[in-house]
């Protein structure tokens, strides 16, 4: 085939923890194996940067293993389509590629969770994930005053890195109570690894108010934000910082899963014991199935890569340690769960589609996201619902009812490289 058409036994999107675990266990046998990844690096936001590789033996192990396997890794390679039968549609710095796939591990990773608040537009306030990633790439924060707030574990792993590049870390807010998080440690006893990680990072956080059930209410500034506003529900505080990095979790990223088919069950991807979908020549791995970290991910990927491969026999092997992650996964869940308060952090005039300067005051006349969408162009922006998609289905349970190709915006060139049919809304 040319240059533009590559075909691959077995084709996995995403080139994280899972879609790296993936590549090489199918790689082990005499199928055909492709990698492909929009960012220039592999390892995901998790293992991002030479500094991470460095320190994750964990890190070290895969990427060696991934490159000995000889899987063709296809990085800055973005899927943007699926315009006929198992068929990929991506962009490159080439130009448009057509790849080929008899089985598809899809591991695309989630995005940080924002929840509209005052002020969360101000300049200066940033995910805590996004703020950690454009430190690992040359930003400098030695100085800087943080207020990290949210919820979840990522929130104490972002606080202590950048603390050790510099960083003042004023404060960790974290919406869960005491209570809820004396519970989930005990739920980490059974993984010392996950024990040992939370011990490390507590050393680096020495000195640094942690403050559980308290979440933000106000980010206050004029061109960039300049204090932050805090509350338990029933006191209240005010900081001065420089750098707020606030995101309430992760959501998966569902949009080529939906754009395939696959059928989703309490806003993930459904996948069987082997990790197959709705589509039995589609597997689903890592946090589109589930947000329980990166060893979770890890495990799901070696299956789904066996299972790809014809090795059924070894893949369900893993089963007890993936039922294992799984639990873990669960208590994660239900310990960061999202309090009521913060549905009702956004006044009416807080922006809640960005791209679209679109109010939660303009939102209240509708009832479903396509009703909005067609009035305010809410979710119609450059992100194409990414941000705002999460916030209004918390603020009002809306649920997109349909994706389009291309799911990421493309060149011209390659637009033309997708068939007129592919344009059609397909179900979620």
């Amino acid at each position: 085939m040319t240059e533009a058409h590559q075909a691959f036994d077995i084709v996995i999107v995403g080139a994280g923890p899972a879609g790296i675990a993936a590549a090489c266990e199918a790689r082990q046998g005499s199928k055909t194996v492709a990698l492909l990844d929009c960012t220039p690096w592999l390892g995901g936001q998790i293992w991002r940067g030479e500094q991470a590789h460095a320190k994750s033996r964990q890190a070290q192990h895969w990427l060696a293993r991934l490159q000995r396997s000889g899987a063709t890794v296809l990085t800055q390679t973005t899927v943007v389509a699926a315009p006929s039968a198992n068929t990929l549609l991506a962009e490159t710095p080439r130009g448009a590629l057509h790849v080929h796939w008899d089985r598809l591990i899809l591991a695309p990773g989630a995005r940080e969770l924002f929840v509209p608040f005052p002020g969360w537009t101000l300049p200066g306030v940033v995910g805590p994930g996004g703020l950690q990633a454009m430190a690992k790439t040359g930003l400098p924060v030695r100085g800087q005053r943080v207020v990290v707030a949210g919820s979840g574990p990522l929130l104490l792993a972002v606080a202590a890195d950048l603390r050790r590049r510099g960083a003042r870390i004023c404060s960790i807010a974290e919406q869960t109570p005491w209570s809820r998080l004396a519970g989930f440690g005990l739920a980490v006893a059974p993984h010392p690894t996950k024990g040992f990680q939370g011990l490390g990072i507590g050393l680096h956080l020495i000195g640094v108010p942690y403050r559980c059930g308290w979440w933000l209410t106000q980010a206050e500034g004029d061109q960039q934000i300049r204090s932050v506003k805090l509350t338990n529900g029933t006191k209240r505080l005010s900081l001065e910082c420089d750098v707020l990095a606030c995101a309430f979790g992760l959501v998966p990223n569902l949009e080529l899963p939906a754009l395939l088919g696959c059928e989703t069950e309490s806003g993930f991807v459904r996948v069987n014991e082997q990790q197959q979908t709705s589509r039995p020549d589609v597997y689903g791995v890592g946090e589109i199935t589930g947000i329980g970290g990166v060893d979770s991910a890890i495990v799901e990927g070696c299956i789904a890569g066996l299972s790809a491969a014809g090795r059924s026999d070894d893949a369900r092997r893993l089963s007890s340690r993936r039922a294992s992650w799984q639990r873990f996964a669960q208590r994660l869940d239900k310990a960061f769960a999202l309090r009521e308060e913060l549905r009702s952090l956004a006044a009416s005039e807080t922006i809640i589609c960005r791209c679209e300067d679109v109010s939660r005051e303009q939102l209240e006349p509708y009832h479903d996201w396509r009703s909005a969408k067609l009035h305010t162009r809410c979710g119609m922006g450059a992100c194409q619902g990414r941000i705002c998609g999460s916030a209004v289905r918390m603020l009002y349970g809306w649920q997109p009812n349909s994706v389009r190709p291309p799911v990421f915006p493309v060149n011209v060139g390659t637009l033309m490289e997708m068939p007129a049919e592919t344009a059609s809304a397909k179900p979620l």
